[in-house]
């Protein structure tokens, strides 16, 4: 099920909004007050945001800049403001759509579903991109085809730093001082065994390896 959060003080026009929507299997909390909302925001999940301009204790458009800021999850305004200039400032501010009253409430169910479509595709084509080993910044986590690698401190630094310089050789010298979790006292020789483990979490045929290469008399290559 679709969960919308719709910031809308007009009661009567979000009850009617909330019992059309349920209609196509999509969930609507509405609250009329603007900073109730971005709560919300911060406590619950939603797929889509159906955002008021005109609200009580903080205009709309600020509403917007202030969800932006924090999560890239879909914006439609719906404002009965008709300046094109509000139009404009809230597609730069973030929004991804702008309906302006009034609408007929199927059209505001064909743009939630087109929207959020429009981002299930984009999202399959990320995921269709993303090689197998990759960092995801989030989470700060490596993961290997999808599953989390289970690293120590010093495997994690240097293999993230290896992802960061990905395609390029990477000296035993540069692991040491670029890695917090790897002491500047540590020797090459070290360095060689954390690379082995390393090799061995990734499942790396020690004599064919898929990511990471020896480079003889200048280091490792990391092919993601």
């Amino acid at each position: 099920m679709v969960k919308v959060l719709m910031i809308e003080d007009d009661e009567e026009l979000a009850e009617i909004l909330t019992e059309y929507l349920q209609r196509f299997n999509i969930e609507v909390a509405s609250v009329p007050d603007p900073f109730v909302g971005l709560s919300e925001l911060e406590t619950r999940h939603f797929d889509i945001v159906i955002l008021d301009l005109t609200l009580p204790g903080m205009d709309g458009l600020e509403v917007c800049e202030q969800i932006r800021k924090k999560t890239d999850i879909p914006i439609i305004i719906s404002s009965a403001r008709n300046d094109i200039t509000d139009k404009i400032v809230g597609l730069e501010k973030g929004a991804d759509d702008y309906l302006p009253k009034p609408y007929d409430p199927r059209e505001l169910v064909a743009r939630i579903k087109t929207i959020l479509r429009r981002i299930g595709r984009d999202k399959a084509q990320q995921e269709e991109k993303r090689s197998d080993l990759y960092l995801d910044e989030t989470t700060k986590m490596i993961y290997l085809r999808g599953e989390p690698l289970n690293l120590t401190a010093a495997e994690y630094g240097i293999l993230a730093y290896m992802l960061e310089h990905a395609n390029e050789v990477v000296s035993r010298e540069n692991l040491i001082y670029n890695v917090d979790a790897v002491h500047e006292e540590s020797s090459l020789k070290s360095i060689d065994v954390i690379i082995s483990r390393i090799r061995s979490k990734l499942g790396d045929n020690p004599k064919n390896p898929r990511f990471i290469r020896s480079v003889r008399g200048l280091g490792y290559r990391l092919t993601p």
